[in-house]
């Protein structure tokens, strides 16, 4: 956790044009480990710097969740401007399961990207929700079969590379301005 927050906190050197978040092993990301957790805890868990720190990345982030991205998993794929999930995979928030409610700054994310009533059905049932599902209900950009994850992340991740720097730079920050001044243009 710290390793990507220090990595996202640094400014992209100017060859870079975009950002791509993947994991090895059988799952994109479980979350917090709990019994790291408890021995650690220390009031902030550090993993709202994380996503923040994501989601204010001034290149374009691309998540490949090849597997199951649950609790901080989800939010982390969640922060990313494009998602390319396989259909093996799942999203989802199981915190209500173990006794957890998230932070306020996870519950945002996912109320900003899903709505209230979808919200509401991933954290207070806490049930994982198919790949396709989450595309289905517009939370995720792209999904592909896992036999063709790899190449459609390829494709869309040429496409924001080709794709002028600048005017890149200038969307993304266009867009992170708007995310953090919503609450207040909602209400003019």
């Amino acid at each position: 956790m710290e390793e990507l927050k220090a990595i996202f906190a640094m400014a992209p050197k100017p060859e870079e044009r975009v950002a791509v978040i993947r994991a090895n092993g059988p799952v994109f990301c479980a979350g917090l480990d709990m019994k790291w957790r408890a021995r650690n805890a220390k009031g902030e868990s550090g993993i709202e710097k994380m996503l923040h720190a994501i989601e204010t990345y001034p290149l374009p982030v691309v998540g490949v969740v090849h597997g199951d991205a649950i609790a901080g998993g989800n939010e982390m794929a969640l922060q990313g401007d494009i998602v390319v999930a396989s259909t093996a995979a799942r999203f989802g928030m199981s915190l209500a399961q173990v006794g957890l409610a998230p932070s306020w700054f996870l519950a945002k994310k996912l109320l900003e990207v899903a709505g209230p009533v979808i919200t509401k059905r991933i954290l207070l049932l806490g049930d994982p929700l198919p790949a396709k599902e989450f595309h289905a209900l517009g939370l995720i950009s792209h999904v592909a079969e896992p036999a063709d994850l790899e190449a459609t992340a390829a494709k869309v991740i040429q496409r924001l590379a080709d794709n002028a720097p600048l005017s890149l730079k200038a969307m993304k920050a266009l867009i992170t301005r708007y995310e953090e001044l919503k609450p207040e243009l909602s209400r003019l």
